[in-house]
């Protein structure tokens, strides 16, 4: 029995090999990942998107009770997206290089992860921390605001982060067939997730049995939401396996070099060689190697390691990526500043608008309750947000050999125009929470679509590498998948920065509210022009 199974083992192995090396062999597309492990994979976006909807609905509360100056509140919102802006290609690049035996990108999303986890502990349970262990007010209120403060940034930065790292991983361990069913499956999961977790803010926690074991509604949130991500994020880790990236480009060198004709054996030892060189760290290749008239020494293979890994090399990478690239980030950038207009003030909008509530009236007059009403129903129409999305991203696989990425795109950038659009010409109830809808079908698109195109221009440029029709030059090589994914990424807290600095200043100038959702409509319009003029889409 054993024999006749060490061949099958011998091909798994040399098959995992090979596309490791798809420069020597060709490229080697991976096989065919079942429903269960994409929905596995899936899983880590519900849960980060369950946590993002409970950072919504109390962050405010939470940043209210401690007592935080108003003057603070850009502050904390701006601090995450601008070290997000700076950083996230550094990580997507650390992780295209990383040589960790459980694989290039799994260390960091556990990482992230369990920062994650850390920003939630720290901007719910700081305040009641910290009133346990100080008792001066002064002193307390200081140190409550600092560490919610810090807790906020925390998670912010680690959610934001956490998103290229995944969708990495998907293209790296999936069929050109299977990234577009997993993108499709972690569109559907944001959606549930979403909606879930603002079903669970909105409830009332403190007089369940829960809240009285826990203490606070608070505890109760932080609990439930912590064993949700805790769980998914494992599910999501042990989804699909990862092939560690090996110090493998003088290990290919030799296949290449061999002239002899492979002796019985010859493939199992390949490998078991390739097999001890991941389990022994002991073992070493030779110095140096000659493939084509050139010598190739681990000094050389260390010197190239650095040079792709420097600051200054990432950035040139990035500046000087294809010009389909640029534009695919300007359209995503133009994407995630329309959605961000309308979704980080919609409650706000609602209780003000919609409600015509006062926030800064006395806490029991009837215009701030009213307020508080809108604020209420405007987090149901979030919910409604986050289930259009899902049965969106479900549409979309029926959709798309009709109408292609393409109209994908368009339509979802034009939806979201003409919807944010009538609900700045006729602010009422009804129609609000219809047009909420539409809300979903742009979260969907800006969750699946780029990074399909990035996936295809990914696929296109291992055709022409492989078909010799393209010549690649160091800018190619230094930029990887985890490099592209996050320059995509980059666009969203390029995104925040600008509607966190520039939505206050035209709400000002303004003097209503209502500009919020009529800058939301033009920005998604110019969208539709530039999703239908200037990015690339392939055949």
């Amino acid at each position: 029995m054993e024999s006749y199974s060490s061949p099958n083992k011998v091909r798994t192995t040399l098959s995992e090999y090979t596309s490791q090396n798809a420069e020597v062999f060709g490229f080697v597309e991976p096989t065919k990942q079942p429903r269960s492990r994409l929905v596995m994979h899936g899983m880590a976006m519900f849960g980060r998107e369950f946590c993002y909807a409970v950072e919504a609905a109390f962050v405010t509360p939470v940043l209210l009770s401690v007592g935080l100056p108003r003057s603070l509140y850009s502050l904390v919102w701006l601090i995450s997206p601008i070290l997000g802006f700076i950083l996230q290609p550094v990580i997507g690049s650390a992780s295209d290089h990383c040589r960790s035996s459980w694989g290039r990108r799994r260390p960091y999303i556990l990482s992230l992860g369990i920062l994650m986890i850390l920003g939630m502990t720290l901007y719910l349970n700081g305040d009641a921390v910290i009133s346990a262990v100080i008792q001066e007010s002064n002193t307390k209120r200081t140190w409550a605001i600092v560490i919610t403060m810090l807790g906020v940034v925390i998670f912010d930065f680690s959610a934001d982060f956490i998103d290229g790292p995944i969708k990495a991983y998907l293209f790296d361990v999936c069929s050109h067939e299977d990234k577009e069913r997993g993108l499709h499956y972690h569109a559907l999961l944001t959606g549930l997730g979403g909606a879930l977790g603002y079903l669970t803010g909105a409830m009332d926690w403190s007089h369940t049995f829960l809240g009285q074991i826990l203490g606070s509604e608070y505890q109760v949130i932080f609990a439930i939401s912590v064993t949700v991500f805790t769980v998914l994020l494992i599910v999501h880790l042990c989804s699909i396996p990862e092939m560690p990236l090996a110090d493998d480009s003088l290990e290919s060198q030799r296949l290449v070099m061999s002239t002899k004709p492979p002796t019985y054996g010859g493939v199992e030892k390949i490998a078991n060689d390739y097999c001890e060189h991941h389990e022994k760290s002991s073992c070493k290749l030779s110095n140096s190697s000659t493939l084509g008239g050139h010598t190739f020494t681990d000094s050389d293979e260390q010197e190239n390691k650095q040079k792709r890994m420097t600051l200054r090399s990432l950035l040139k990478a990035i500046i000087s990526m294809p010009s389909h690239y640029r534009c695919l980030c300007v359209s995503h950038l133009i994407g995630w500043t329309a959605f961000l207009c309308n979704m980080l003030f919609f409650t706000d909008f609602m209780g003000q608008i919609v409600y015509h509530g006062d926030p800064y009236a006395a806490h029991n007059s009837t215009a701030y309750l009213t307020y508080e009403r809108g604020v209420e129903i405007g987090c149901w129409g979030l919910c409604i947000n986050a289930m259009s999305s899902s049965v969106y991203s479900y549409m979309q696989q029926a959709l798309l050999p009709y109408i292609g990425l393409k109209g994908l795109y368009f339509t979802g950038y034009c939806l979201f125009g003409l919807g944010t659009g009538l609900i700045g010409l006729f602010p009422n109830i009804y129609s609000t929470l219809a047009l909420c809808s539409a809300f979903g079908v742009m979260s969907s698109t800006l969750y699946t679509v780029p990074f399909n195109l990035i996936s295809e221009y990914h696929r296109e440029e291992e055709r022409e590498r492989q078909l010799g029709g393209k010549k690649t030059d160091g800018n190619d090589h230094d930029r990887g998948k985890g490099v592209d994914c996050a320059a995509l990424t980059c666009m969203v807290q390029l995104a925040q920065i600008i509607v966190g600095v520039g939505l206050g200043l035209l709400v000002n100038a303004v003097g209503s509210k209502i500009v919020i959702v009529v800058a939301a409509s033009t920005v998604s319009l110019i969208g539709c022009c530039f999703v239908a003029l200037f990015v690339q889409y392939t055949e």
